[in-house]
């Protein structure tokens, strides 16, 4: 495997004709040897940020350095870069060992090297014994790995993902994500990752990039943007969270008059309190609120409750709180750990 590449974006913009604007002036370092996940809803430019990277879109403006190269204007080809794709783009008349086979044969690469490669990379993936199956008779989680040993037999200095997981079940897609993340940590390959799943990102990312309307809303590791989101667009994306109307004065948040100590650098006065639903707690005192449904979930139970400064979404641990039910009054607090104050 080559050494890894860092990518740098410089001002990249992406318009579609005269009115759409996927990508809007974004500047973007991908550190040598990281994972960084592009982050967003459907139609937010993040496959087009991918897709320019790759050298299938050209950008209308900005440069794209892979290596310290400038390759804004190199085919798809020409770049050192593999992706795999979310349909996964096997050949359905070729066996698993064709398929990764193919991108040597078309280089042409010595017909002598080719098998031991093929083998090496089927290895990595751990599909070795299954190189003359054929492709229809795995399961999904197989022909994701074949898909990746397709990439990976490339020795490519940047690893591309679209949504790489999208058509797995729940269970399969968790497992099929650690594979991904041990390999790239093993190979130590520059990997850029699309996704809309939040869970997936904050599991599998050095640094996530969470991107809307074509624009960069922030950068940042998983745990700073789940406990330090910039905006209330990033705290409701990644994660749940309840935004509630509060007082600041430097010291203490005031919710309709319970008072929390907190300190953050933030302007004083009116802001919004986004709270994580693991750091409620049902008490003795706090804030009035009233419970609105309650779903028990076996390892934790679900809450919404009621109350003057906003609803309130609680995932609760423990047996004893299922004797709640709808239109119980109680009284909340707050772990401080997941409070975090957004201008309002």
């Amino acid at each position: 495997m080559k050494s890894a590449a860092p990518i740098k974006l410089e001002n990249v913009t992406k318009r579609f004709g005269k009115d759409v604007i996927a990508v809007d002036n974004i500047s973007l370092d991908v550190e040598a040897g990281s994972l960084l996940t592009l982050l967003g809803p459907s139609g937010c430019g993040k496959t087009t940020i991918l897709r320019m990277i790759a050298g299938l879109e050209r950008a209308t403006e900005g440069k794209i350095f892979i290596d310290n190269n400038d390759v804004t204007k190199l085919p798809a080809n020409l770049r050192d870069v593999t992706m795999v794709f979310q349909s996964y783009a096997l050949f359905p008349h070729m066996n698993v060992f064709e398929n990764v086979a193919y991108g040597l044969q078309v280089a042409k690469h010595p017909k002598d090297t080719i098998h031991g490669e093929v083998m090496e990379a089927l290895d990595m993936v751990g599909l070795k014994g299954l190189e003359n199956r054929a492709t229809n008779a795995l399961s999904g989680g197989q022909q994701q790995r074949v898909a990746l040993a397709r990439a990976l037999v490339m020795h490519p200095q940047v690893l591309l993902f679209d949504e790489p997981l999208s058509n797995l079940d729940a269970k399969l897609r968790k497992y099929v994500r650690e594979e991904i993340r041990e390999l790239q940590q093993r190979l130590g390959i520059t990997t850029v990752y699309v996704t809309h799943d939040q869970e997936e990102a904050l599991a599998i990312s050095d640094v996530i990039v969470v991107v809307n309307l074509g624009k960069i809303e922030q950068i940042g590791s998983p745990f700073e943007l789940y406990t330090q989101p910039a905006n209330k667009f990033v705290a409701d994306f990644i994660g749940s969270a309840s935004f509630l109307k509060a007082q600041y004065d430097g010291q203490n948040i005031n919710l309709a008059g319970y008072e929390v100590p907190f300190e953050q650098e933030i302007a004083k006065g009116e802001v919004i309190a986004m709270i994580r639903p693991e750091s409620v707690i049902i008490t003795e005192s706090g804030l009035a609120a009233k419970v609105k449904s309650v779903a028990y979930l076996g390892s934790m139970t679900d809450f919404i409750f009621e109350t003057a400064v906003g609803e309130v979404i609680a995932n609760i641990t423990g047996e004893g709180f299922m004797k709640y039910k709808k239109g119980d009054d109680v009284f909340l607090s707050f772990k401080t750990a997941g409070i975090h104050l957004l201008e309002k």
